[in-house]
């Protein structure tokens, strides 16, 4: 892939690539279990990445697809574009909705014929069935990618599109926190529309989740900035920007955020409709 993006341009944690050396140790933080897996930012190397057709000058890094028995709502990817890359045709399934998150560079979404532009922290909701496509800028572009097959539901319209950026959202402080625990919204949560919702959670040093939230939602969450202790199922584990942490359904989670700087992750659930029932 020509012109890849420089990862150091970015206030986001982006994969580095390339692959570690020959007398580098094995062992990783690196972790699936029956409840959660932990993604490890040193595992997004170039020989772990996909390519997909219509694509051009694009590489992805699959972090999470429906899985019989683990997590089985959504797929997310993180997606590199080279300079002027993209696609025609980028979601071959018309039941899909699609949710894109900018970490650096410059992204052109074109929806319905409209060309929307995103740069770093811009958020894009597309509707399921919406003809979209998109490309990088001249010095190309990385970012986060979910899909999700909407779940459609009589009486209620589809939801509009979003364009936003988080820097423009004003983040919401937790009940009790002070504000040293606050999250961004980009779908409003009092609209039954949306069957899912991303999120960006900023915890200050020191603050913390205080309890184990133990839940129906599945979760993706990709670590944007800092590092934290996470509390996954039966065991704590440190995380770092870069990492991504892929959660079941009722896996019970806390966290506690560490320094110096904020401690801030993008998080993917599914909301607002009722248990499938076979």
């Amino acid at each position: 892939m020509s012109t890849r993006p420089d990862p150091g341009k970015s206030s986001y944690h982006v994969p580095q690539g390339g692959l570690p050396p020959q007398t580098q140790l094995t062992t990783d933080r690196a972790i699936f279990t029956e409840a959660f897996a932990v993604i490890p930012r040193g595992v997004l190397s170039d020989i772990v990445t996909s390519a997909l057709p219509f694509w051009d000058k694009a590489r992805f890094w699959v972090l999470a697809r429906p899985l019989s028995g683990f997590a089985e709502t959504f797929a997310q990817y993180i997606v590199e574009l080279g300079a002027g890359g993209g696609s025609h045709a980028p979601e071959p399934n018309n039941a899909a909705q699609a949710a894109i998150f900018v970490m650096q560079g410059r992204l052109e979404i074109t929806l319905s014929g409209r060309v929307h532009v995103l740069t770093e922290g811009g958020f894009a909701y597309l509707p399921a069935g919406s003809d979209w496509q998109l490309s990088a800028g001249d010095e190309g572009c990385v970012f986060h990618w979910v899909r999700k097959r909407y779940s459609d539901v009589a009486g209620l319209d589809r939801p509009d599109p979003i364009f936003a950026n988080e820097r423009d959202i004003a983040p919401i402080p937790m009940p009790g926190s002070d504000g040293a625990w606050a999250t961004t919204r980009f779908m409003d949560p009092a609209d039954l529309r949306h069957d899912m919702h991303i999120t960006i959670v900023t915890m200050r040093p020191g603050a913390a989740i205080p309890f184990a939230e133990t839940h129906v939602m599945e979760h993706g969450l990709y670590v944007l900035q800092g590092k934290g202790v996470y509390h996954l199922n039966r065991q704590w584990i440190e995380v770092e920007a870069g990492d991504f942490m892929w959660l079941r359904a009722f896996c019970p989670q806390a966290c506690y955020a560490g320094g110096p700087e904020p401690f801030r992750y993008l998080l993917y659930k599914d909301v607002n409709r009722h248990a499938l029932l076979p």
